[in-house]
């Protein structure tokens, strides 16, 4: 395999790694600043230029995106996906990772733990907000902060709507997070390869600092995690659309709650704690697929005219319900159905004698036409309690530009 690992720091560890680890493999490896790409777009021929010179030929890329280039490195990874050159880690994964907000937003329609949040634009909203995700103390976090940058613990709801007052003046767009108080100081990474977790720590604030990430002082000890925690961390890895990622989870109460999901994770800490080759496991990965590369159903199932996937969803008391996928009459309405999702189970590639059962979520590729006459009632979203707003005395000024 020839490897092209995408960092501007070819020094720190996690590059020197990762690159050991497919030399020592026997594979082909550059490291390519990142930005030194120049991306050239023709009818019919994407390509890229590194270093004012077109670029080799290259199997596998593992992109290394730092938080401040991400705009034109994820451009950078989405040329190589349309030179069908393979990578773990797709553009929309990064973007969609990288921004705690839309990470949530897209992780919130599944039955996935995390932790209650608010975002809001208006200053008069933001102690109605504290109260909706418990009250005081709550956390307050800048949406693109990283290694634990921008992430403040506030006692009170006065002190939280101050916080998120001045955080907002200067411009920062912040989220409100429920503070989950069984877990103050401590949280759990796990690092995802394809379809495993290859390893896991968990990261211990000392002396009284409430963030745990080594960056800050945090200690890390090796653990092993229950199948419901490793569940959820490759879960919320594959929702974001990343196949190499570290997933940062609170242990609560309730099980399992996800912080972020990283797809530019540090190795050092957890080679250390866990004394695993992790980078050794990634590279692995990367010559498998690379061999047989798993595909993204949605783009390749979609360019013939009249057919395309949906997600067929069945309520109570639908025609299909207790009839096997046989019986349905699917496969004569040209649908095949490609997995169920059943609660928190995914059943991939069902067999034609698998039951339906009302709630399941089918995901189907065939003619859209036959699909739009089965698609169920969309579910009504649960309505919750109103919260009254407290009067605070905090922003009563407007912006003025509405």
């Amino acid at each position: 395999m020839k490897l092209g690992i995408l960092s501007a720091s070819p020094k720190c560890y996690s590059t020197r790694r990762l690159r050991e680890a497919a030399e020592q493999r026997g594979h082909e490896v550059r490291v390519l600043n990142t930005l030194r790409f120049s991306i050239s777009l023709e009818e019919g021929e994407p390509d890229l230029y590194f270093r004012g010179k077109q670029l080799s030929d290259y199997d596998a890329v593992l992109p290394r995106i730092g938080a401040s280039i991400t705009y034109f490195g994820t451009a950078v990874v989405r040329q190589f996906e349309q030179m069908d050159v393979y990578t773990p880690n797709t553009a929309n994964g990064i973007t969609n990772s990288r921004d705690k907000l839309r990470s949530l937003q897209i992780l919130s329609r599944h039955d996935i733990g995390i932790p209650r949040t608010m975002f809001v634009r208006d200053r008069k909203d933001v102690l109605a907000a504290i109260e909706e995700v418990g009250g005081a103390p709550v956390i307050v976090k800048i949406i693109e902060g990283t290694q634990g940058i921008g992430v403040i613990l506030a006692e009170t709801n006065q002190v939280a709507g101050a916080i998120v007052e001045t955080l907002q003046s200067a411009r920062q767009n912040v989220l409100i997070q429920r503070f989950i108080a069984e877990s103050r100081g401590k949280d759990i990474r796990a690092l995802v390869v394809g379809d495993r977790v290859v390893a896991a720590m968990r990261r211990v604030a000392q002396g009284g600092e409430y963030r745990s990430n080594v960056h800050r002082g945090g200690v890390a000890e090796a653990v092993k995690l229950d199948e419901g925690y490793e569940r959820t961390a490759v879960r919320a890895a594959q929702i974001m659309g990343l196949r190499v990622a570290g997933v940062d989870m609170l242990e609560s109460n309730s099980g399992p709650q996800i912080m972020e999901v990283n797809s530019s994770p540090g190795l050092e800490g957890i080679e250390g704690a866990t004394r695993l080759d992790i980078a050794g496991a990634i590279v692995d990965y990367m010559a498998q697929q690379v061999d047989f590369p798993e595909l993204d159903v949605r783009q390749r199932l979609t360019v013939t005219q009249g057919y395309g996937v949906a997600e067929l969803t069945i309520p109570e008391g639908y025609e299909l319900v207790g009839k096997t996928i046989s019986e349905s009459g699917l496969r004569e309405k040209d649908i095949a159905v490609l997995t169920m999702h059943r609660g928190t189970n995914v059943i991939s590639n069902p067999r034609p004698a698998r039951v339906i059962e009302a709630g399941d979520r089918m995901l189907c590729y065939g003619r859209l036409e036959e699909m739009r006459h089965l698609v169920g009632e969309r579910k009504k979203r649960k309505r919750r309690p109103k919260v009254q707003p407290l009067d605070s005395g905090i922003g009563t000024s407007e912006d003025s530009d509405g």
